[in-house]
């Protein structure tokens, strides 16, 4: 991914962190030159010094096939962006677009039945936790567990290189900076108003 050194993120506690908060990513790995790409919900596991990305598909997707024959599966998690008028600017200058992305690199790997019971019963903790009438794996019957697991492949990416670029008009002076967030809170788009909350956090981060 190509990142201006303005934009460049490098803390890693950082990455994951956005990683965890933005976990619908997009998998990309490549059958006889072509790109394929599937888009999940994907967890984040560490153990000891290595982090891994796990998840599932469908065993009608065709893509975990790939894991084998794919040197590098590419895994790309995406924040708020947001379009920003040059107008914003107190020169004159080209319209730009801010966003946030991360990157990651790594081989994949099919999962064994326990360790796709694990990821499956994490995710669910994960996104039932503040349910009313939370649905959690041991809440669910045996008969249906079994005859889902039949139909999903689970896969853990050991990530080998992290790449993550947070565009939010660092390189804009502070006039131009605090303009520009006015203007995206006013916005109609909800991804505006995101990322202007966004750049507000930076902005307090850095005081």
């Amino acid at each position: 991914m190509y990142i201006p050194k303005y934009f460049k993120v490098t803390n890693v506690d950082e990455i994951w962190d956005f990683v965890q908060n933005n976990s619908f990513g997009t998998i990309v790995t490549t059958k006889q030159g072509k790109p394929v790409a599937t888009h999940l919900p994907l967890g984040l596991n560490k153990k000891g010094d290595d982090y891994y990305i796990t998840g599932h598909m469908a065993y009608g997707n065709p893509q975990w096939k790939t894991f084998e024959t794919c040197e590098d599966v590419l895994v790309m998690f995406q924040g708020p962006h947001a379009y920003i008028s040059s107008s914003w600017y107190g020169h004159e200058e080209v319209p730009t677009w801010n966003y946030q992305a991360v990157h990651a690199y790594g081989k994949a790997s099919i999962l064994e039945k326990n360790e796709l019971i694990e990821e499956l019963t994490i995710m669910l903790e994960k996104y039932e936790e503040n349910r009313e009438n939370p649905v959690l794996w041991d809440k669910l019957s045996p008969d249906l567990l079994e005859s889902e697991l039949k139909g999903i492949v689970g896969f853990k990416i050991k990530v080998e290189e992290i790449e993550a670029a947070y565009k939010l008009s660092q390189n804009r002076n502070e006039t131009d900076y605090h303009n520009i967030i006015d203007k995206l809170q006013n916005e109609e788009n909800p991804n505006s108003k995101q990322m202007a909350e966004v750049m507000e956090k930076r902005l307090k981060n850095d005081i």
